[in-house]
């Protein structure tokens, strides 16, 4: 669980064990963090103060270099990932609700925006340049139809619900619109090349393609799921389509555009809660394609849905009693993220069960003992079984241990040769711990030391000053007060005895001697020790 701030928005990086580590989160605070899956700790940050409104979307570019953040306050933040710095800042006339850069490129000039209640727009980053993409096709096909309701600033008639995307090479423009139609759409030219009916006509929430481009994933109004098999070849899309149109020359209008449409998309699965009627919320592909996985958008429940791409429901995922608002799936690993309302990512991961025969392939699990026939040569340092087979292993041939071999999961890009590996960690000072003191403050430490009586002087009880040094109450090294001792009664005959008799002079002054002896080592004895004699 990743609970640094406000999260709205995750997607994880297109690259995974080389930066396969690293995902970013949209914050409601206009920045964007970026974690460290390895050391589960912020990799970099990436804000300033022009970009403080919530984010509504982020995306990576192709290589892993880039990030594209889209933003409430209608702005487009391309950043380099690497220095931390802002490459330009665009801000549009309408929010955008979702903002991808183009597949296609290492440095991505182009991206796909879909606004609140416009139709989607091509933006060119570098002049801020914008084209709007047809969202339907007339009946005549002689131009758009007029509509009363829901116009952009242009005057261009559009629905106030539409998704789009890139196909894998970008090449294309998938776009659903609020009549429940698919467009493919060459955005070079503008021009509509297929259209798709989709059964009911419901509004399209969401499109995306898989990784491997092969699969569409369409998201409804209607409570429906529904995956597309893409027939077009991977590339060179547009001319494969213009092929179509060719064999269909004797259709006009619509039924061209659904006929070329029919040889392009094919309808396999429908996927649907069909008990409880469950609205999806951000369904997408795992890395392999092989899995679907989509959020309940009931509010208060936080469930996740898993299915096979036959449709069969694998597995149901529940969470805190936290709405769900995106959801994404890791591009390699069997990890899924989700984001919560409350602003909380949660990783989902599989739970592994301990295998101990794993360790030892050779090892095998009995539930009850059996007796065990060794052979005979089993113990031997070089079996027989052993010195008959010959080893296909060239041991004469030098091992590369520099080169590595390509592996087309860690990348969408058949020519990825230039990715994003690492981020460089920047070390931060540590904050010097303060200093305690005897009263943790100074003005308490300065009463500490400037109140009460010197520690070597004293008021006697007749107002005489008494020192500490010539007294029985002595301070030891820790700074305690060491109590009288009171002497015994035969010491006290012993010195009565003495205070009769005459002293002499020698005696008087070695008594003296000792007496002092004694006050100065605070055995508290006025006269002589009686076990010196």
């Amino acid at each position: 669980m990743l609970n640094n701030v406000a999260y709205s928005k995750c997607q994880l990086s297109h690259f995974w064990f080389l930066i396969f580590s690293i995902e970013p989160a949209g914050c409601n605070d206009g920045s964007c963090v970026i974690w460290d899956f390895g050391t589960r700790g912020i990799a970099k940050v990436l804000g300033d103060e022009e970009c403080s409104s919530p984010v509504t979307s982020i995306c990576w570019s192709k290589y892993g270099h880039q990030i594209l953040v889209s933003a409430v306050d209608k702005s487009l933040t391309l950043w380099d990932v690497m220095t931390g710095k802002k490459i330009t800042r665009i801000v549009l006339q309408q929010t955008p609700l979702q903002a991808r850069l183009h597949p296609g490129s290492s440095t991505p000039s182009l991206c796909l925006v879909c606004p609140i209640s416009c139709a989607p727009m091509v933006v060119d980053l570098n002049t801020g340049n914008t084209t709007l993409l047809k969202i339907y096709v007339s009946e005549t096909c002689d131009g758009p139809n007029p509509s009363s309701h829901s116009k952009c600033f242009d005057g261009i008639t559009s629905f106030t619900s539409s998704a789009a995307c890139f196909n894998k090479c970008g090449n294309l423009v998938y776009v659903g619109n609020s009549k429940g139609e698919i467009l493919i759409i060459d955005y070079k030219d503008g021009e509509v090349c297929a259209m798709v009916p989709i059964s009911g006509g419901s509004v399209v929430k969401s499109i995306l393609f898989s990784r491997n481009g092969q699969y569409l994933l369409i998201n409804s109004n209607d409570r429906t799921i529904r995956i597309y098999e893409n027939i077009l070849p991977l590339k060179d899309e547009v001319s494969a389509l213009n092929e179509l149109g060719e064999n269909f020359n004797d259709l006009n209008g619509v039924e061209k555009f659904k006929a070329i449409g029919s040889k392009s998309l094919t309808l396999i699965r429908e996927i649907q809660d069909t008990i409880n009627r469950v609205q999806w919320k951000a369904p997408c592909f795992s890395g392999d394609s092989e899995w679907v996985v989509g959020g309940s958008a009931s509010k208060g429940e936080h469930k996740i849905h898993i299915w096979d791409r036959a449709g069969h429901l694998v597995k149901i995922l529940e969470g805190p009693k936290e709405a769900l608002i995106d959801l994404t799936w890791h591009p390699v690993y069997p990890l899924v993220l989700s984001v919560s309302l409350n602003g909380i990512i949660y990783i989902w991961a599989k739970d592994y069960t301990e295998n101990w025969s794993a360790f030892a392939p050779d090892f095998i699990e009995l539930e009850e003992n059996e007796e065990y026939i060794e052979r005979e040569d089993e113990f031997d340092l070089i079996p027989e079984t052993e010195k008959v087979k010959v080893s296909d292993v060239n041991e004469d041939e030098e091992v590369d241990i520099l080169a590595f071999e390509k592996d087309a999961t860690f990348s969408d890009s058949d020519m990825s040769l230039d990715e994003l590996y690492f981020l460089p960690a920047s070390p931060t000072r540590d904050v010097p711990e303060k200093q305690e003191t005897c009263s943790k403050s100074p003005s308490k430490m300065v009463d500490c030391n400037n109140t009460g009586p010197s520690p070597s002087e004293e008021a006697g009880p007749n107002g005489n000053v008494t020192n500490h040094a010539s007294t029985p109450l002595q301070d030891d090294a820790g700074g305690r007060m060491k109590r009288k001792r009171k002497p015994s009664e035969k010491v006290l005959e012993l010195q009565a005895e003495k205070v009769n008799k005459p002293p002499k002079p020698t005696k008087s002054a070695k008594s003296k001697c000792k007496s002092s002896a004694d006050q100065d080592n605070g055995n508290g004895f006025s006269g002589d020790d009686p076990y010196d004699k």
